[in-house]
């Protein structure tokens, strides 16, 4: 997901370099040589998927499959991998044993993942599954533990307590990792690339000037932004835009490292980070409302509470930008328990078709008043991501263990591919409250705002930026 995937905006603090030493690119090599190579597990998956494979399949008692130059190989190294995938079938099967490092995939990631199509709707003959014994053994049926990092939450689905429990295990990993798979941005949300050669830091900068422009801040404006992440979005609202804002997560660490890079950027009298829940927010109001990436994780039958909540903290005048990942109609909201991203990526979190998201809003008091599409941007940031991860590939496993490292490769990979194919969605949504007179007959921001040559840079005192911005409000 991402954006789930995707938990909140990042910011444009200059980070401190904690890069010590040269990080070296992910290990790849040329798939081996030959398109055949005989073993009992090749003759058996042979009879199950045939010849035509799009990668090469290399396993532990040397048997091989697939084209001489294929773009990638996938190396099943020994019968635990079987054991998980005859236990576990499907997609978590071989999550488990991808993390695990049963099995390797070497070369083009994205190449690796197309093997999906060809085991779909596997079928084994009685006679198929009397030499499946034979070949691996009846031990491969014993069960094996599940990989430490696989997630374990407890107590009532989506309670104050699991809710904190499930963000931790994405977010609270390390923000040196975050901060080399994201960049200087630090924004974990889609990017909008406004010029085709743009790079990933200008089109985070885009994208976050394009919901500032939305919600039309202004100088003495408050903003609350509902899963701030690193921060990107309060210090973007407040160094560029003069607003006070309020950022609110459930991960400690990004809380931390939020503070950190408010405090850097000279803007602590303007922005407040808070560990806070959004149910736990009273007594406040706020002029605008930024939520990007955190709806994902409210879940379906909270997501028109969580609405509520919002226009009650909302000015009668005030605007809600929604970003959030989508789903095609006519698929389950739901997120499989048995699935990779459910039990190793985001767990409890769900995928709402856009004009159900459209209708919660409404239902909630809010008047949906713009709306569009981002998710070729979104397959475009994940493959920078991916690119930054596998070329500092020894410094991020450094710092999370091999384990972690190889399930946002494989997260991220494969979400990038959701995207591409119209598997996945994700939709700004830009509400007002119902009636509100409050809003331009056509749009008041720019849809292709142009980053500087040097977006997250620090052009003097972030102190002396904000007090500018204060200055004119006055002046107003």
């Amino acid at each position: 997901m991402t954006e789930q995937v995707d938990r909140g905006a990042g910011g444009e603090a200059p980070l401190v370099d904690r890069r010590k030493k040269p990080r070296r690119a992910v290990a790849s090599r040329k798939p081996g040589a030959g398109s055949r190579r005989g073993s009992p597990l090749a003759d058996l998956v042979e009879s199950m998927f045939g010849r035509d494979l799009p990668v090469a399949l290399e396993f532990y008692d040397g048997g091989r499959l697939g084209p001489p130059d294929a773009p990638a190989t996938v190396e099943v190294r020994s019968r635990d991998a079987l054991s998980r995938i005859l236990t576990a079938p499907g997609e978590l099967g071989f999550a488990r044993a991808y993390v695990a490092g049963d099995i390797e995939l070497v070369g083009d990631i994205y190449a690796a993942l197309e093997l999906r199509h060809n085991f779909r709707h596997p079928h084994l003959s009685p006679g198929e599954w009397i030499s499946a014994l034979r070949s691996v053994g009846v031990g491969a049926l014993r069960p094996l533990p599940a990989p430490a990092e696989e997630a374990r939450q407890q107590g009532r689905l989506h309670s104050l307590r699991r809710d904190a429990q499930s963000i931790s295990v994405h977010y609270d990993v390390s923000n040196d990792f975050y901060e080399t798979v994201l960049g200087p941005a630090m924004t974990y949300s889609c990017a909008l690339f406004t010029d085709p050669g743009a790079s990933l830091e200008a089109a985070q900068w885009s994208k976050l000037e394009l919901v500032c422009s939305k919600l039309a801040l202004a100088p003495g404006m408050r903003l609350l932004d509902v899963g701030c992440g690193w921060g990107s979005m309060a210090i973007h609202a407040a160094r560029h835009h003069g607003a006070a804002v309020v950022g609110i997560t459930l991960s400690v660490e990004q809380a931390e490292g939020a503070r950190e890079r408010v405090a850097a950027a000279g803007l602590s009298h303007l922005i407040d980070i808070r560990v806070q829940d959004y149910r736990h927010l009273q007594g406040e109001t706020f002029d605008a409302i930024s939520s990007i990436g955190m709806s994902e994780h409210v879940g379906d039958r909270e997501l028109p509470q969580y609405f509520k909540t919002l226009r009650k903290l909302l000015v009668d005048d005030g605007r809600l930008l929604n970003h959030a990942i989508t789903r095609p109609a006519g698929e389950s909201s739901a997120i499989g328990k048995r699935t990779f991203m459910s039990r190793y990526v985001f767990p409890d979190a769900a995928l709402e078709e856009m004009g159900e998201v459209v209708t919660a809003m409404q239902s909630a008091g809010f008047e949906a008043r713009h709306a569009e599409g981002l998710r070729e941007y979104y397959a475009r940031t994940l493959r920078e991501w991916v690119r930054n991860l596998e070329s500092n590939w020894d410094h991020c496993v450094a710092e999370v263990g091999l384990a972690r490292a190889r399930i946002w490769r494989l997260y991220m990979a494969g979400t990038a591919l959701g995207f591409e194919d119209g598997r996945l969605g994700i939709a700004q949504i830009l509400g007002t409250p119902a009636g509100s007179a409050k809003f331009p007959r056509r749009p008041d921001w720019n849809p292709h705002p142009v980053a500087p040559s040097d977006p997250f840079a620090v052009k003097g005192s972030g102190e002396s930026e904000a007090n500018q911005a204060e200055s004119r409000a006055g002046r107003r």
